[in-house]
């Protein structure tokens, strides 16, 4: 029954692809499929028959590893894993109304063929559902990775003047990569002045406090002075009510003052130039 459910698939598949592309189509609650270009919508459409056949045609091995393909690329186009599951049943009902159709399901093999069905289509929902979470863990750590990177860089903006602009909340483990990029830049850069801001940070409780106080004697160690800037109000209200210490801290509201006060303590001033 294999051979004649891959033998079915093989002589019309573009007619299987473009009933299952309606259908498709139809799922109103996946935007990503409605708005892909037609290009990318076909290439992806026979990657996807052909990942089905092959469960019924090639290796294992085969098998995984064009599952492992598809896994990445529709991660990458924002497929969700229901839309996933919900194509793998499309494209079961799709053949085996077709094989209705054509006679080759009749009444007397009925039961059998849709026992055969089941033993095609369950494995392949599973092994893909479970390839598609690693394959989006996977991607989510990555770009978490990137992003925390990303949000704690060092970056010089004057000769001895540094900024690092903090943007997100702050954990411990993000603290450590901080205090990391902050201790290397500061040697790199040759700082003398680092401006920790904070306009990005929504929240300042104790625990992102004392990260931040460890930090600012760490860079002090290493012969360079640390200065918290982008305090918004709240945060203000917030420090102040947690009963957090910052006065060994020279704290301003904005970013442009924090470069005013660390161009001071280098000996030098912004000044306006008439033409």
């Amino acid at each position: 029954m294999n051979k004649k459910m891959a033998g079915y698939i093989q002589e019309n598949s573009t007619e299987i692809i473009s009933r299952w592309q309606e259908l498709m189509k139809n799922e109103k609650d996946e935007r990503s499929f409605q708005v892909m270009p037609t290009d990318l919508m076909n290439q992806t459409s026979k990657e996807f028959a052909d990942l089905m056949l092959s469960n019924l045609l090639e290796s294992h091995q085969a098998y995984e590893n064009r599952l492992n393909d598809f896994a990445e690329k529709v991660v990458r186009l924002g497929w969700s894993v229901t839309f996933v599951t919900k194509a793998i049943n499309h494209f079961s009902e799709v053949v085996f109304e077709g094989m209705e159709e054509k006679g080759i399901i009749t009444k007397e093999n009925f039961r059998d063929f849709y026992k055969e069905f089941n033993n095609w289509i369950i494995p392949i929902r599973d092994s893909t559902i479970d390839t598609y979470s690693k394959t989006w863990e996977r991607t989510v750590s990555l770009q978490k990775i990137a992003l925390q990177e990303l949000s704690a860089s060092l970056i010089p903006v004057f000769d001895k003047v540094s900024v690092m602009p903090l943007v997100g909340t702050i954990d411990t483990e993000r603290a450590k990569l901080i205090m990391e990029n902050l201790l290397e830049g500061v040697v790199k850069h040759r700082a003398e002045v680092v401006l920790l801001d904070i306009t990005g940070v929504p929240v300042v409780d104790t625990m992102v406090a004392h990260h931040i106080i460890q930090a600012a004697d760490a860079v002090r160690l290493v012969g360079a002075k640390c200065m918290l800037v982008g305090i918004r109000p709240e945060i203000a209200q917030t420090i102040v009510t947690l009963g957090i210490n910052l006065n060994e801290f020279t704290t301003t509201s904005t970013l442009q003052r924090g470069v005013e006060q660390a161009l001071a303590w280098t000996n030098r001033q912004i000044v306006e130039v008439e033409e």
